[in-house]
């Protein structure tokens, strides 16, 4: 059997959050360089297959705390630091996710699906 234009989108939504993920965790970042890493981070994603649009946020307020508590100038890129929200179209089944922190953890989901 094969997989529905919404699971195909869903997955795509998947690989896309892998990707950004387990590509950019870790990237050196400052308050000075959230915004321009932010944009790179959105750019490199929105090259993939079926893509439409991604937005990142890196969260200022707990990259300068964590700065501060470190001693240091920057830290690395974790998920604490990032708000996402991207837009999957896969064969006309638009997929709508988001990434941000609950509990400590940066939760993945699908925010909605629907057909065009």
């Amino acid at each position: 059997m094969d997989p529905t234009a919404p699971q195909v989108a869903c997955f795509e939504a998947g690989i896309k959050f892998g990707s950004l993920y387990h590509q950019f965790a870790g990237t050196p970042v400052s308050p000075d360089s959230a915004d321009s890493l932010a944009r790179a981070i959105e750019e490199a994603i929105e090259n993939q297959p079926h893509c439409e649009s991604v937005t990142v946020e890196i969260r200022e307020e707990p990259l300068r705390a964590a700065i501060a508590e470190a001693g240091a100038d920057y830290t690395e890129l974790t998920g604490r630091f990032l708000d996402v929200t991207m837009t999957i179209d896969y064969e006309g089944c638009v997929v709508e996710t988001s990434m941000a922190m609950e509990e400590g953890y940066p939760l993945m989901q699908v925010d909605s699906v629907g057909v065009q």
